[in-house]
């Protein structure tokens, strides 16, 4: 019973480990350029992995963007895509771009919430 554990909780880290990486366009053309998207076994791989979106395993995961990843690589089309670096290198600045939108809009977010925070500590004296 405890090598079973000890496997189910190395199975864990691996898959979580591999999902984890499909958040890296580079890596995704990598994987295309070497043919697995073309392995009927690793396509339905890809697919068993989907239950990572389920928020008992999903609030594991340091990188959300590798289930969007996830779900677009059960589509044939968006794997053929994969081979060629300049769709790789357009997801990657998407994903850059995406980021720096995000960061400024939370800085300013938590800046508004700051203000609010301190203008009802001088309203309330």
């Amino acid at each position: 019973l405890k090598s079973d554990d000890t496997g189910n909780r190395l199975r864990f880290q691996l898959e979580l480990e591999f999902v984890q990486c499909l958040a890296n366009p580079n890596y995704l053309n990598f994987l295309a350029q070497r043919g697995y998207f073309k392995d009927k076994a690793f396509v339905n791989y890809l697919k068993y992995l989907l239950y990572w979106k389920e928020p008992e395993y999903a609030k594991y995961l340091k990188y959300p963007q590798c289930l969007h990843m996830l779900e677009l690589l059960q589509y044939e089309h968006f794997r053929k895509e994969l081979v060629n670096a300049q769709c790789a290198k357009f997801i990657d600045e998407q994903q850059i771009l995406h980021w720096q939108h995000y960061s400024r809009k939370r800085m300013r977010l938590q800046q508004a919430l700051a203000e609010q925070q301190q203008q009802n500590n001088t309203s309330v004296k």
